[in-house]
């Protein structure tokens, strides 16, 4: 078990905690509603139905597949204990890479596509990976570092977006409009959902079965319970450290490819961080408990609260940022479990040396 699986456990039935963390969410949520003279009823069924609306179905799903993606980019890296939070600047790596190759290296869509979805893996991998020796040779946690790897790759996208790559006479910093030949085919009758939910539904796929099914996934899951246990017994914690990262900066790079090669099919500065894709997939995964089978779930609950903010704005008048509120509410009680652990253990650690 990983060591954030411990963590969120505190001896009780796995499920307990999740479905406790969403109850205080929306308690929380209903409270605010009721200060604001709305009935709490009508305005989730108004976020509801704005994310699974048929009005609104093709916008929930993108944002799933989005979700989902970053969900699996730090989710990869926690069965190690090792805690992602540089997704934005992996997604934007991923983007830029990905509308790059479109823009300036001609080709079919048969050679294109998968072109631009690698070089977008790479670039976010490649960011990501920068974290690993940083933290085996360095000792910079890479919670740390890979957060602050994040602000210099986003403003750089920023940078080329705006100016080597920028699309001239356009008042919005954007690349210009990527070449057919780079175009996820989208799903029928949709415009926004496309092949790009494959490609992550086959990623996620991947990770559950290498999670649960290989030695690699077992030896991450090793030095997520006991990193000195899996050094001593023979482990390469630097390689799973690597491993685990450049797999996870992959995932979001792959998020970043797909957005940018779907509606309007380009990067526009912002449009890519602004929805808060990465703050969504971690909470997600931390509601998952770093569980990759789980992630579907907790991701689909998360678009919920991102895209539906907007029809309960729309439909009751409380205001969008109520759904980043509720994320933020899951978090924190996920926070506080942890904390409570630690006070628990440290209590018994200590009643057991008095009894000593």
């Amino acid at each position: 078990m990983s060591a954030l699986g411990q963590r969120l456990r505190l001896g009780a039935p796995a499920a307990l905690v999740p479905l406790g963390a969403v109850a205080v969410a929306a308690a929380v949520g209903a409270g605010v509603m009721l200060a604001a003279g709305v009935n709490p009823l009508l305005g989730y069924e108004a976020m509801f139905r704005g994310a699974l609306s048929v009005s609104n179905i093709d916008f929930a799903v993108a944002g799933f597949t989005a979700i989902l993606a970053m969900s699996l980019a730090f989710a990869i890296p926690a069965r190690m204990g090792e805690y992602n939070l540089g997704g934005d600047g992996q997604l934007v790596a991923g983007g830029i890479a990905a509308a790059a190759v479109a823009l300036y290296v001609p080709g079919p869509a048969a050679l294109l596509l998968p072109l631009c979805v690698v070089a977008g893996m790479l670039a976010g991998g490649t960011l990501a990976s920068v974290s690993a020796p940083l933290s085996t040779r360095a000792g910079v946690p890479v919670i740390i570092s890979t957060l602050l790897l994040s602000t210099p790759a986003v403003a750089l996208t920023s940078y080329l977006v705006r100016f080597p790559m920028a699309q001239e006479g356009s008042p919005v910093p954007q690349t210009p409009r990527l070449p057919d030949a780079a175009h996820l085919p989208a799903f029928p009758g949709m415009s926004y959902t496309n092949a790009g939910l494959v490609l992550v539904l086959a990623v996620l796929l991947v990770t559950v079965y290498v999670d649960a099914r290989t030695p690699v996934g077992y030896e991450v899951r090793v030095a997520g319970a006991n990193r000195g246990f899996a050094a001593y017994g023979g482990l390469s914690v630097p390689r799973l450290t690597l491993g685990t990262l450049a797999a996870a900066g992959a995932v979001a790079g792959l998020a970043g490819a797909v957005i940018v090669m779907s509606q309007p099919f380009r990067f526009i500065d912002d449009a890519l961080t602004a929805p808060g894709y990465t703050f969504a997939g971690v909470a997600a995964a931390l509601l998952a408990g770093g569980r990759p089978a789980l992630l579907p779930v907790t991701a689909a609950l998360f678009t919920i609260l991102s895209v539906g903010s907007a029809g309960m704005e729309r439909d009751v008048d409380v205001p969008r940022q109520l759904g980043q509120v509720l994320q933020a509410v899951v978090i924190l009680v996920l926070a506080l479990r942890v904390l409570a652990t630690r006070w628990i253990a440290a209590r018994a650690r200590r009643a057991a040396g008095g009894r000593a």
